[in-house]
């Protein structure tokens, strides 16, 4: 799988030029025949990367099924990131146009099965929410969708993308992301020539997805999961523990000392309690090294050994999970668990779940936060101070009330 930055680098160097030439190509044709819009039929979102941000659009995903039908809206995804489509069942498996992210070639050869598919298909609208990505508007142009909603760079807001939409947005930088989605869906009726001016409030966006139910069978894999990887048979109470983010902002990582530090304090207040530490398989040795720190043997590492749904499940089997500002994050919010997330480069205001289990810290220091959309999530930032300054003791502190909060309900039940 290619690395987030040589997919940025691949953006950039490749995606700039493709995005000059289709812009001059599509004002050439523009001059030749007046585009014509078709009726809104058949809708494609396109996402590519950080699926819990499928969490968070999960109203404007529902206010286009309620426009077009649950049958007529797919998704185009990297093929690692579509778990959560498939967990969160509002579109139809096979309406996932997935693209491989194994190599430059793969890549390319699944970008033009996903073109040639979507124009078989006669796709007529194409939702960008990538935000300021070159290879979005450039699937979205090459689509053959007659209406290409997204955002815009106006005025150097955001990196160049050519102008390959016909419904140009303003990105508002302080708005949810949630009421962010939900604008991209409202444009779609929207008047391509008043755009960006766009004379609505932002919706209001409190419902919450529908949780995970997962499977009986899918709870005993999970278990048999848990129990191996411990060595026991007892397991619970379990709390959970994400050392690690994407390698889209390693700025994230609250460090790994202090991981170490929580846990330990944690085994040391409750002896009835077990802790897992969570990750991707090509984190599972470092998530090794970790448990072997902490050394206590309530102390399991599962990095790696469960499928993304199978963590899902595992989910609903823990009281609490600590997690830096990550996919799992907003996952974990359509189970039962309570979710302490980290924030630091990025405004929680703005991205974190909109949940009652989701529990943010954010110390909100003059220089945080320093990543964006419009400047590309990128930042000259070396010190992660941000991070630094969330302290062990305050998040033991609220890891601690949560768990008691749980434990006393379940124990008077």
């Amino acid at each position: 799988m290619m690395s987030v930055s040589t997919m940025r680098l691949v953006d950039c160097l490749i995606g700039v030029p493709i995005c000059v030439v289709l812009t001059i190509i599509r004002r050439l044709l523009d001059l030749v025949k007046k585009p014509t819009e078709k009726a809104v039929d058949r809708i494609a979102f396109i996402k590519l990367v950080e699926q819990g941000t499928t969490v968070v659009a999960y109203s404007a995903l529902k206010r286009v099924i309620e426009m077009v039908g649950r049958k007529n809206v797919y998704f185009v995804v990297f093929e690692e990131n579509r778990f959560i489509l498939d967990t969160m069942e509002m579109i139809p498996p096979e309406n996932v146009i997935a693209i491989r992210s194994k190599g430059i070639w793969t890549v390319t050869a699944d970008v033009l099965r996903a073109l040639y598919r979507m124009r078989k298909l006669h796709i007529d609208t194409t939702i960008d929410i990538e935000f300021f990505s070159r290879s979005s508007a450039i699937l979205g142009y090459l689509s053959g969708a007659s209406r290409r909603v997204g955002f815009q760079a106006f005025g150097g807001e955001g990196p160049y993308r050519g102008d390959l939409l016909t419904h140009r947005l303003r990105y508002n930088p302080h708005i949810h992301a949630s009421q962010t989605f939900r604008m991209v869906v409202d444009a779609i009726n929207a008047s391509a020539e008043e755009l960006p001016t766009f004379n609505v409030l932002p919706a209001v966006v409190d419902e919450l997805p529908p949780p995970f139910k997962p499977k009986e069978n899918e709870t005993n894999e999970a278990k048999t999961i848990l129990k191996e990887n411990l060595g026991s048979e007892y397991f619970e109470p379990l709390i959970l523990l994400n050392a690690n983010c994407s390698d889209l902002l390693s700025l994230r990582r609250w460090s790994d000392k202090n991981y170490i530090e929580l846990a330990k304090k944690l085994l040391d207040k409750y002896p009835e309690l077990h802790i897992a530490l969570t990750g991707s398989p090509s984190e599972s040795a470092a998530v090794s090294e970790l448990v072997r720190q902490i050394g206590s043997q309530r102390c399991f590492n599962i990095a790696g050994k469960t499928t993304l749904r199978q963590l899902m499940v595992v989910y609903m089997l823990a009281e609490v999970l600590v997690t830096n500002d990550s996919g799992p994050a907003h996952f974990a919010t359509l189970t039962n668990i309570d979710v302490v997330t980290l924030f630091g480069p990025e405004y929680p205001k703005l991205f974190a779940a909109r949940s009652p289990r989701n529990h943010v810290f954010w110390s909100g220091i003059v220089c945080s936060p320093c990543v964006s959309v419009l400047n590309n999530r990128t930042s000259p930032c070396k010190n992660n101070v941000c991070m630094q300054r969330i302290s062990v003791e305050e998040v033991f502190e609220e890891v601690c009330r949560l768990y008691d909060t749980r434990r006393g309900a379940k124990s008077s039940q």
